[in-house]
């Protein structure tokens, strides 16, 4: 991965420190190529969220920082630079839990998202009518207060709230979290859509590994907030520890009992 050409992101060996003394991030280093889709996996409390945070400039309303290495987008050093920068040079973040403005309409909703722009009114338009092209679902309740929507209607929201900005990279924090299969599927089918039709790079954050790297053309796994395993999101796929650990299947081909699980750290290969 690092010999990879035109890395639109650049993680560099972060340390991430919140209040001054509790560290979340220990050595954390990732690239992210132009117009691909990286995954980055992990259980709760890994330090996906954080490692998005230190990204998006969202450490310091925490009381956090990046406390040793450098965080490089589009070659600019976003190092503790606040949020409001990040987006306007085009990294976007979908915070998870959706967080929508519940008391605006779902168009108010994304057309919220073209705020920080500074280009023609009509690439404007083109793009807020794109939107209801990827989001057709979004189309028949463009007046509907966004609090009264589903949770997969919120998350589409978002989504197209965040591309109205016009993001180089978006980045997605757990966009399957609380939604029915059948949804999810639809969200990240859209996602790899976003990619491919609106040339946008994608870091999506996920506990849903089989799905996440379904999508993704890359992929990193965190614990304990480290990076632990890397490689091509084929390859993982069809790793046996990835397979038993975060898809819940054993080498059997059965799912994996939670009760066997508490023993994974002695057994896995790269701890």
């Amino acid at each position: 991965m690092s010999d990879a050409p035109n890395m639109i992101l650049e993680v560099n060996n972060i340390e991430v420190v919140y209040n001054d003394i509790i560290q979340v991030l220990r050595g954390v280093s990732l690239q992210v190529p132009e117009g691909r889709i990286v995954s980055l996996l992990g259980t709760n409390g890994a330090g996906k969220t954080t490692t998005l945070r230190a990204i998006s400039g969202l450490l310091k309303p925490e009381n956090g920082f990046i406390r040793d290495g450098y965080v490089r987008f589009q070659g600019h050093d976003i190092t503790n630079v606040l949020g409001t920068h990040v987006v306007t040079l085009g990294a976007v973040m979908i915070p998870e839990g959706r967080r929508v403005f519940k008391h605006l309409t779902v168009d108010e909703n994304i057309r919220a998202g073209s705020i920080t722009r500074k280009d023609s009114s009509q690439k404007i338009k083109a793009d807020h009518k794109k939107m209801y092209d990827h989001f057709p679902r979004l189309a028949n309740i463009t007046n509907r207060l966004a609090g009264y929507c589903s949770g997969g209607e919120q998350q589409m929201i978002a989504i197209a709230r965040a591309l109205m900005a016009a993001p180089r990279m978006l980045m997605l924090d757990e966009p399957s979290l609380g939604l029915a299969p059948l949804l999810v599927k639809e969200i990240f089918r859209n996602v790899q859509i976003i990619n491919r039709e609106m040339n946008t790079t994608i870091l999506v954050v996920e506990q849903n590994a089989r799905i996440a790297l379904e999508i993704s053309d890359y992929a990193y796994i965190m614990e304990s907030g480290k990076i632990v395993l890397e490689g091509p999101s084929k390859e993982l796929q069809n790793n046996p520890d990835v397979k038993e650990f975060y898809m819940g299947l054993t080498r059997g081909g059965g799912r994996k009992s939670f009760k066997e699980i508490k023993s994974y750290k002695r057994r896995k290969r790269w701890i």
